[in-house]
């Protein structure tokens, strides 16, 4: 008796066009094409999450940046007076106090200034 393969391949194309939904045109509809455009959405959604890492970080940066100029420091003076100090907040927490909590942030920054002094 012959094995007919039919129903594998019918499962195989429906998974890759269920992931295809909300494609546009034939990305969506096409088997070939479909599973073009889902392979590659998953190589990009496999490099955005490393590239996601990197955005946040120079996200930080920049929001200590802008915080530690208004408080009278360079960024790089900022950091360098902490890592003095013996102050140990990561960059996520340090722009999450210039953003929200300004006058606490102000409080870190003179400390950091002391310990360049």
């Amino acid at each position: 008796m012959r094995v007919k393969r039919g129903l594998a391949a019918h499962r195989r194309h429906k998974k890759y066009l269920a992931a295809a939904k909300g494609f546009r045109g034939g990305r969506s509809r096409l088997y070939r094409t479909a599973r073009e455009a889902v392979e590659r959405s998953l190589q990009y959604s496999y490099v955005g999450r490393k590239l996601r890492k990197r955005d946040f970080r120079k996200l930080w940066i920049l929001r200590i940046n802008a915080g530690a100029r208004a408080n009278g420091l360079s960024y790089s003076r900022l950091m360098h007076g902490l890592n003095k100090a013996g102050i140990e907040l990561n960059r996520k927490i340090l722009a999450d106090l210039a953003i929200f909590h300004k006058d606490d942030f102000a409080k870190v920054v003179e400390t950091a200034k002391a310990a360049l002094n």
